[in-house]
């Protein structure tokens, strides 16, 4: 792991929170949504914003 500021952790987890509210945000409205196209959209958006979090989560490792 990369030596980060206390500031640069707090940005991190800040990030990390973002992250896994839009994820879980985005399977609510797909689970909601009428139409299949944007129930195909949220479900793509929660995939993208879960691999943002899995990306970020790997630079703690």
């Amino acid at each position: 792991m990369a030596n980060l500021t206390a500031e640069e952790l707090h940005a991190l987890e800040d990030t990390l929170n973002c992250e896994q509210m839009l994820v879980k945000k985005f399977h609510s409205y797909a689970s909601v949504a009428q139409d299949p196209q944007i129930q195909k959209a949220c479900k793509q958006s929660a995939k993208q914003h879960r691999k943002h979090f899995d990306t970020l989560i790997s630079y703690l490792n």
